[in-house]
């Protein structure tokens, strides 16, 4: 079983490094300097205290790789798009697209048994070149789960985590799923297959809608704008907003609002992605986690008064750096 992972930067290469030194038939798409040095040195894995470097096939060209049983997309939500056709090389006949992609995924819509069966959403799939360029039914959602650093080229720094929540479309326990499942099982990760991925993913995008644009626009840590009276404030309604749209596409919540605002908080003085990105001079990752969620609000009919503010916002702030378009 071939597979390559498609970005492979900090939870990218843990997941290759996982796979890899498991013996598993697993390739990386890198590029600039940390390509170079896993070429030159392998890819070493700090993990739990202990410093491991095993080689690996890498390239920046997906024609070097061939056709690929699983393909795993490990980039930023907006990166992808852009690089649908680059990745052609990678994909044959039954090639699985596996889209560990954080926010909301393009194929959101694709066998949600409802009306609004074959949606499509601009504002992770800018002219649908993800659903034309690789097709819904060749996809397995993914919920990433992991924390994990590139502390220096060629080196992943692996912090918490190692679940890789898998999820059909359909919901059913399907053969790619299953031998995918445990294959990343025998590289010591998690990899459970769940019958309703798109509730799961709502979990994850819950505190992401909310976190990460508010620290963008503050410059604060988890721990204080969570428990801050005002950003805790802003935070809960752009929750329940989301918590509204959600629920109206059918999704179940298992925790309510303000446990999820104190597991953000409990988490310490955590830097979020998009805060991290901001002061790094990188695109910020704000259309997948943020402005999907106003479009799907639009397209339920759901008010978004909260969300749509904290968007504009955070928004100017990227273009302002330069970090957004």
């Amino acid at each position: 079983m071939k597979i390559c992972i498609f970005g492979a930067g900090a939870i990218g290469g843990y997941m290759g490094a996982k796979l890899a030194e498991a013996g598993a038939d697993v390739s990386l798409v890198a590029r600039g300097p940390h390509l170079a040095a896993m070429q030159a040195n392998g890819l070493t894995l700090i993990e739990e205290g202990e410093t491991r470097t095993m080689p690996v096939t890498v390239s920046d060209d997906p024609a070097d790789l061939g056709p690929q049983d699983y393909v795993i997309v490990t980039l930023k939500a907006h990166s992808v798009p852009p690089v649908v056709s680059k990745m052609k090389p990678l994909i044959g006949p039954d090639t699985t697209i596996v889209s560990g992609v954080n926010g909301v995924p393009w194929w959101y819509f694709h066998k949600v048994g409802t009306d609004l069966e074959g949606t499509r959403l601009a504002s992770v799939d800018p002219g649908d070149a993800q659903w034309d360029g690789f097709g819904p039914d060749n996809v397995l959602g993914c919920v990433v789960y992991p924390a994990a650093e590139v502390i220096e080229p060629g080196v992943i720094k692996h912090i918490e985590g190692n679940r890789f929540s898998l999820g059909e479309p359909s919901g059913e326990k399907s053969e790619r799923a299953m031998r995918l499942s445990k294959a990343l099982s025998a590289a010591g990760l998690k990899a459970p297959v769940r019958p309703k991925i798109r509730d799961e993913i709502w979990i994850k995008l819950w505190g992401n809608l909310s976190f990460n644009p508010i620290s963008a626009l503050t410059h604060a840590t988890l721990d204080v704008l969570c428990t801050e009276p005002g950003t805790r404030e802003v935070a809960r309604n752009m929750m329940l907003e989301a918590q509204t749209i959600a629920e109206n596409l059918g999704v179940k919540f298992p925790i309510d609002v303000d446990r999820r605002i104190q597991g953000g908080a409990d988490v310490g003085a955590h830097r979020t992605s998009m805060l991290q990105d901001l002061d790094m001079g990188r695109p910020m990752e704000i259309d997948a986690l943020v402005g999907s969620v106003q479009e799907l609000g639009r397209v339920t009919g759901t008010p978004t008064p909260t969300i749509d503010t904290v968007l504009a916002l955070v928004q100017l702030r990227g273009k302002v750096a330069g970090l957004y378009s």
